[in-house]
């Protein structure tokens, strides 16, 4: 007997302990409850001060670009408590702030119009809510506008929908922050692109459209290697992201080519240079800042090649890109010489040396290039004789009798005037070609255009020194004395 009244006062123990123990979790529960919901609890039981260090929260965490935080706190006092309107106001404002998203369910500007429609319905009139519904609906016709315009090209116009309203009323707006990248892009402004990117970047560090196209704006500098850091780092995060994977690849391949038209190039291979410099410019025409060495590049080569035409084209792509770049000035001018422009190229080959006063390599081509339009205004003695600058001493000497007997004065009667001065043309021209001396110094570029046209009155024996001779007789003082082709003209022309 007395052992079970024992057995039954330790049952009754323990269950006295389990008792207590349980009304202790219960307490504990309960404090903690009271301690991490206090604002939502003293929100449903009246207290505006608890209330207002809620909301204090909210707008901390905005400020330091916690949203997704702020919302989640708004959500679960609008959960405990339906009518809390002030909650409502709070989360159409900062899900107006952050905008639409590409994949935002819901879609953020059409929560944040409910949320404001809600505040409205428990405190109709409020001006201030009002105020902001407004401007919701601005920010997303604003936006709705920007897109469209940035499809059908009108750049200029989208960015002011971005910066003048977007922005304003959704400044943490990410969708309308990429867009104004891309409209950077478009508008080749690449300095502004960077540092918009680089915000977002800041705050996202993977985001991987924002470092797409931070990518793209180094490589359009041509800044080739952090370009590839971008691409890289985010295909890291996303091996299979189509963009990224092409910019990424397709910058290599230019690289590549780039290389191998270059090494062709400096291994004196110049038409395999020629086809890779091709290929690497038809990958990207947009991409200027690297094309203009491109094109400067193939010019040289076919300057080499000696292909003046193509070269003249390739060099004016370049001038076109950088009129200022000089040694695109120097290989235009020898393209141009190639092709006898002689003017041309010494006009760019002048404004070439202005530019690089010290390099003598220019001077020297300009001096080519000088004595070159000197000589093309010079009569053409090979010309006038119908022969080639090759032309042996009998060839001279045949095409010379040809022309002397086509053009006798008296034998052109009705056309006297006309003949007097081809047949003295021709003259002049067999004095200095029919002469081995004057013809050396007229091939280098001496000015002896006068030179068989200052003889006097008496006769004039070109074919003269041994074999057949050709004797011309002229009356009158021809070619060099006065009183020009009097009378009979000429006297008598005997072989």
């Amino acid at each position: 007997m007395v052992n079970l009244l024992g057995f039954a006062s330790a049952m009754d123990l323990v269950a006295w302990r389990g008792f207590l123990f349980t009304i202790f979790i219960l307490h504990f529960v309960f404090v903690c409850q009271l301690l991490l919901l206090q604002p939502l609890v003293s929100a449903l039981d009246g207290k505006p001060g608890d209330a207002a260090k809620l909301f204090e929260r909210v707008s901390q965490n905005v400020k330091v670009k916690r949203y997704s935080e702020a919302i989640n706190d708004l959500n679960a006092a609008i959960e405990a408590d339906p009518t809390l309107s002030e909650a409502y106001w709070h989360r159409a404002s900062v899900l107006r702030q952050l905008c639409s998203c590409d994949g935002c369910n819901p879609k953020r500007y059409e929560e944040s119009e409910n949320s404001y429609k809600k505040f409205l319905e428990i405190k109709p009139g409020n001006s201030a809510v009002e105020k902001e519904l407004s401007q919701l609906y601005q920010a997303k016709s604003a936006l709705d506008s920007a897109l469209n315009l940035f499809e059908s090209k009108e750049y200029t116009k989208s960015l002011d929908y971005v910066d003048k309203i977007v922005l304003v009323f959704s400044p943490a707006c990410s969708k309308a922050k990429l867009l104004k990248v891309k409209l950077l892009l478009a508008a080749k402004d690449y300095a502004a692109a960077i540092s918009e990117t680089g915000y977002i970047l800041k705050e996202d560090e993977d985001n991987l459209e924002a470092l797409l196209l931070r990518g793209r704006a180094y490589y359009y500098l041509a800044d080739h290697d952090v370009a590839i850091r971008h691409f890289q780092k985010g295909l890291r995060s996303d091996p299979e992201h189509s963009e990224l994977k092409k910019a990424y690849f397709g910058l290599k391949n230019l690289l590549k080519k780039t290389k191998s038209a270059e090494d062709n190039s400096s291994k004196g291979k110049l038409r395999l240079a020629v086809e890779d410099y091709k290929a690497a410019l038809a990958l990207d025409p947009n991409h200027v800042a690297h094309n203009v060495h491109l094109h400067l590049g193939l010019c040289k080569v076919l300057v080499k090649l000696g292909r003046g035409k193509d070269a003249l084209s390739s060099c004016t792509e370049v001038l076109e890109i950088d009129e200022e770049l000089v040694e695109a000035l120097v290989q235009r001018g020898e393209a141009k010489l190639l092709i006898e422009d002689w003017e041309g190229a010494v006009a760019d080959l002048k404004s070439a040396a202005e530019k690089s006063p010290q390099d003598m390599n220019i001077r020297e081509v300009l001096m080519r290039a000088e004595k070159a339009l000197k000589m093309s205004q010079r009569k053409d003695w090979y010309k006038i004789l119908g022969v080639s600058k090759t032309a042996s001493m009998s060839e001279i000497k045949k095409a010379y009798k040809k022309l002397a007997l086509q053009w006798h004065p008296d034998k052109n009667v009705d056309n006297r005037e006309e003949a007097e001065a081809k047949f003295q043309e021709i003259a002049a021209a067999y004095e200095v070609l029919g002469d081995e001396e004057k013809r050396t110094r007229y091939d280098s570029g001496e000015d002896l255009e006068d030179m068989g046209m200052g003889g006097g009155g008496g006769g004039f024996n070109p074919f003269g020194g041994g074999g057949q001779q050709f004797t011309f007789h002229f009356e009158g003082g021809f070619p060099g004395g006065g009183g020009g082709f009097p009378g009979g003209g000429f006297g008598g022309f005997h072989f």
